[in-house]
């Protein structure tokens, strides 16, 4: 016998769990379609050659290839390979479908991708992604780089996991600052901004450290400008456009970087994101290279150790290895599975109650008839209803009910039926009374919406 199990680096739920899962996915969703972002799926493996395109050492490393047993018998090389993120497929589908699209392009996407992850906790090899982004033909304006703090802070203030700041940067205007003092090789302002990113997780003495080392040998004054500069934070709305007042003039590039960081922070109120959610924040370099201009990472202010829930910025070109169109955009990712492990640990999400809200028990096979109907009449009404089929000792009954989180639970047995009347427990509440049979689906319905208004469902 083999010994179930599963491999390492997935996340497998119990129901209520997964109910919690999705309900935070619904709730993400649902604030990106509020925001007038269209649902695109695409396949979970790519024809390797389009996937790889712009990959290479680690990420490529990672990569799971798909080989059916035909090929590995013939000994081909892999056509087909697992996606690792949302955005090079995004990339592929705005390309291949691009004259059918109308832009500015707004989508979301909400799937799995797969990526060959170090096993270990709190890490995934499986899991789930929820983009959205904007792409615009031949141009894009800075103004959409301003309502992706807007989504976040929507999606976050219904989620209600506490306090959060969504930090705010450009790279043009981090560019700019280091080849104001200097650094102008671009290969090595990435190699700073790589170290940079690194500041709130490894600290000051350890960034300060490698920068003045033998790989980068930047002199102390440098090094020290660089770090009083990356640990600039803005402190309100008044303050962000301060601090962007107090940097100055430099380069073409830095101007047009402060100008753009500040024209997302003014339009911000006007989006309705409250001040008290963003921050300038100058050591948010964002580690991946395509990043052009505005890049944000989301905090939960309580629990800080999480790191980033959301992330994102601007690129200028998505499709430029599949498409001679210049297509400039910008987005955020939310990694869901992950988010979710992490506060389920932390104590922030708890196991939910059961989709199912009522149970019609049964207490004899011959009522079963009468059980079914009065199932059909509250799921007529919305209620999501479940009815037990096999007839079971009544405490057994009610144990199943509290063990699957179901909150009501319906009795309609011989002493009902003669008397017109519906006998119900409110599991939660530990209370049982007697409602008219004709009144039992209105009754049960306004306790569930109030419920569902208090969980935002």
């Amino acid at each position: 016998m083999i010994k179930p199990r599963t491999p390492p680096g997935v996340m497998e739920l119990l129901p209520r769990d997964q109910i919690a899962f999705q309900r935070m996915l619904d709730v993400i969703r649902r604030n990106f379609e509020r925001f007038g972002f269209l649902p695109v799926e695409t396949p979970v493996f790519e024809l390797s050659d389009v996937l790889l395109t712009k990959t290479g050492g680690e990420t490529e490393r990672q990569v799971y290839f798909v080989q059916s047993t035909g090929a590995l018998e013939q000994g081909g090389t892999p056509e087909l390979a697992l996606r690792f993120d949302l955005t090079v497929p995004l990339a592929r589908y705005v390309a291949e479908h691009e004259h059918d699209l109308a832009f500015p392009f707004r989508r979301y996407q909400m799937q799995r991708v797969y990526r060959g992850e170090r096993a270990q906790r709190g890490r995934f090899r499986e899991f789930y992604q929820c983009d959205i982004d904007v792409i615009g033909k031949d141009s894009l304006s800075v103004r959409y780089d301003a309502e992706m703090p807007a989504v976040i802070s929507a999606v976050f203030t219904e989620l209600a996991f506490g306090a959060f700041t969504i930090q705010l940067n450009n790279r043009k205007l981090m560019r700019g600052f280091f080849e104001n003092l200097g650094v102008a090789d671009g290969e090595k302002q990435m190699l700073v901004l790589r170290e940079v990113d690194k500041l709130d997780k490894r600290g000051a003495d350890y960034v300060r450290e490698t920068l003045t080392g033998e790989t980068f040998g930047l002199s102390t004054e440098v090094t020290g400008k660089i770090l009083d500069f990356v640990q600039t934070r803005s402190t309100s709305h008044a303050d962000a456009i301060e601090q962007l007042d107090k940097l100055g003039q430099g380069s073409e590039g830095f101007n047009q970087g402060v100008a753009e960081l500040r024209e997302v922070i003014e339009l911000l109120k006007a989006y309705g994101v409250p001040e008290k959610n963003y921050a300038v924040n100058f050591s948010i370099a964002r580690g991946l290279d395509y990043y052009t201009g505005t890049v944000y990472e989301t905090t939960l202010d309580e629990y800080p150790q999480i790191g980033s829930v959301c992330s994102g910025g601007r690129y200028e070109n998505l499709a430029g290895h599949y498409s001679k169109s210049h297509l400039p955009g910008v987005g955020i990712s939310i990694g869901a599975t992950r988010l979710f492990w992490q506060l389920r640990d932390a104590g922030i999400i708890s196991t939910a109650e059961s989709s199912v809200e009522a149970l019609v028990g049964l207490m004899d096979d011959a009522y079963l008839p009468q059980a079914l109907e009065l199932a059909q009449i509250l799921r007529g009404a919305g209620i999501n209803t479940e009815v037990q089929l096999e007839t079971k000792k009544l405490a057994k009954q009610f144990q199943y009910a509290d063990r699957a989180g179901v909150r009501f639970m319906v009795l309609y047995g011989e002493n009902e039926i003669s008397r017109g009347v519906v006998t119900v427990k409110d599991l939660r509440r530990q209370e049982q009374f007697e409602l008219p049979r004709a009144e039992l689906a209105a009754a049960l319905k306004v306790e569930i919406e109030q419920q569902r208004v208090l969980k935002g469902l």
